[in-house]
């Protein structure tokens, strides 16, 4: 916390080349040790997306989340960057590993926090982007998708956009029957975005 208040300008780049010197510093720590550290982090100093990066770069730590870590790392989770740090760096590649079930992630869909229903479809990132260790995963994303088809919330709408098209570059054909499937339910936004990269790439041309 010292050396981030320190930082002469504290952008993401700079506090993040101070979290990973603490990363190289603390490769061989026990993994109890880097839970503690990273309940301290946030409950304290309210470094947030600094604990969650510190236990996704300390395999041994990473693989010890299960759905009690997720959700004590993920309370208090109440705006997009909060969420989509929690999301993105550790439920879905943690879920994608197998670390807790799906039923986990619907729970969270079905939650009355908007947050956490963004949560879980942010988290569902992780199948489909190759640079987040993704390999495709239709049937998955598409299950967390379709329990929110109803929920126009922005916060959610522009997540399940997301989520949509990430999962494009591995199964355009299955996004492209789920847009026909719900085309009277899902949002207007949904529908553009999700169509715009099915048929230029891009999410607005």
């Amino acid at each position: 916390d010292a050396e981030i208040i320190a930082l002469s300008v504290q952008n993401t780049p700079n506090v993040r080349a101070v979290r990973r010197s603490y990363s190289r510093r603390l490769k061989g720590s026990d993994p109890e040790f880097m839970l503690m550290l990273a309940r301290e982090l946030i409950r304290r100093y309210d470094h947030r997306w600094v604990a969650y990066e510190l236990l996704h770069d300390h395999p041994a730590a990473f693989q010890c989340l299960g759905q009690g870590e997720l959700e004590e790392l993920g309370r208090g989770i109440n705006s997009w960057s909060s969420v989509d740090a929690f999301a993105r760096t550790l439920s879905g590649p943690a879920w994608r590993d197998g670390q807790m079930p799906d039923a986990v992630i619907h729970d969270w869909a079905g939650c009355d926090d908007r947050w956490w229903r963004r949560a879980a479809l942010v988290s569902t990132v992780a199948l489909n982007v190759r640079s987040h260790g993704g390999s495709g995963d239709a049937p998955r994303t598409l299950a967390v998708c379709r329990l929110l088809v109803d929920d126009h919330t922005d916060t959610v709408v522009k997540a399940l956009s997301w989520a949509l098209r990430a999962l494009v570059v591995h199964d355009p054909q299955a996004v492209r029957a789920f847009l026909a499937e719900y085309q009277d339910q899902l949002a207007a936004r949904v529908k553009r975005e999700v169509n715009n990269k099915l048929d230029t790439g891009l999410k607005n041309p």
